[in-house]
């Protein structure tokens, strides 16, 4: 299992989601950077489930524990390890499923790569759990780029058919996105560039979860204050970079940067971003490049949409096989699991764009 990414900053994810704990080994801290675990904390305290949004009712604490690499609040440049224990499981809602497949899950491409050993409790290493450890290691992150004058904000813009104010449609994103926005963006239970469109939302998670169905959506992120000439051509473009970490993220089944997928029914006269001086700065009248061109950072905002599909684990009844009968059979799951994940998904995927960031900026 590679569960390593990054060459200068280092994330090494481990755990399961009903081992002991989970956890991270982050390398790369510049020695002498202020860590404080009241910063994770906090941070995790937003990827939490919430009663106003149809989450699982599995309630963990999240409380990370540094075990090394941290001394008097200051990294001490060894790697940093740090634990987030696991003490709200139910593994027997997970015996009835050894063999009996939930669809669109990963158990049965595990079983079969696994032989069989795969762990299902709550999806095992592939479960949505592991975002915890990804989280701490964004929140480092977050810090270090917030110091640098770079600032990540990721918000929702769509659940199921109900769609929510995009970066697309704001005209100039680095006027809006500011402090004051951010601040609000990142406090809310919901986070949307437009708090109007809170109870569609909402409505459309609980409509899926009434039926015990569930429904995906598109978590958008914008960055701002990153300089231009950042990232590698080829294979360390920052497209490709942000990529890797954000396709690690459980139902991430998409990623597009700018105006994505819609700039292939353009003429390259509409796509074209034009550059103009503002002052002594390089800017593009429009963004159509999402801030990248040739892998590298132009100066202007990143900007990028994630797409989630449906949480898997429904309770509605579903057709599967049973491996060990080697019969079809019909499934009807129990136990606790999220209607939409993708509230809860906001903070992960800026930590996981600041992990890239960082990684391309040490």
């Amino acid at each position: 299992m590679s569960s390593l990414s990054g060459k200068k900053y280092t994330i090494d994810i481990f755990g399961e989601s009903h081992s002991r704990a989970i956890g991270v080994v982050i390398g790369g801290v510049p020695a002498g950077t202020p860590i404080k675990v009241e910063d994770i904390d906090a941070f995790l305290s937003r990827r939490r489930p919430s009663d106003g949004v149809h989450s699982t009712t599995r309630r963990e604490k999240d409380a990370a524990e540094i075990l090394s690499g941290v001394l008097d609040g200051f990294a001490t440049g060894a790697p940093i390890a740090v634990i987030i224990e696991n003490a709200d499981t139910r593994s027997s809602d997970y015996e009835s499923l050894k063999g009996v497949f939930r669809p669109s899950h990963s158990d049965y491409a595990a079983y079969v790569k696994y032989g069989g050993f795969n762990d299902v409790r709550g999806g095992g290493q592939f479960s949505g759990r592991l975002t915890a450890p990804l989280c701490a290691a964004g929140s480092i992150a977050l810090n270090i780029l917030r110091g640098r004058g770079v600032e990540v904000t990721a918000y929702i813009s769509r659940v199921g058919a109900a769609k929510a104010l995009s970066y697309k449609e704001v005209g100039d994103v680095e006027a809006f996105f500011t402090a004051d926005k951010i601040r609000e963006i990142k406090s809310a239970e919901c986070p949307l560039l437009d708090k109007s469109r809170k109870d569609a939302i909402i409505e459309e998670i609980a409509a899926a979860a009434k039926v015990g169905d569930s429904v995906g959506g598109i978590i958008e992120c914008v960055i701002t204050g990153l300089p231009a000439g950042v990232g590698e051509p080829n294979y360390d473009g920052l497209e490709g970079l942000i990529s890797k970490i954000l396709f690690a993220v459980p139902a991430v089944k998409g990623v597009e940067f700018g105006v994505g997928f819609d700039i292939s029914a353009m003429r390259g006269s509409v796509a074209n971003d034009a550059l103009y001086f503002d002052g002594d700065r390089v800017k593009t009248r429009t963004n159509n490049c999402g801030g990248i061109t040739g892998g590298i950072s132009n100066g202007m905002p990143i900007t990028f949409g994630a797409a989630f599909k449906p949480v898997p684990s429904i309770y509605a009844e579903q057709d599967t096989i049973d491996i060990k009968n080697r019969k079809n059979t019909k499934l009807s799951i129990s136990g606790r699991h999220d209607a939409c994940i993708v509230p809860r998904a906001v903070p992960v995927v800026e930590a996981a764009a600041a992990c890239a960031l960082l990684d391309l900026l040490i």
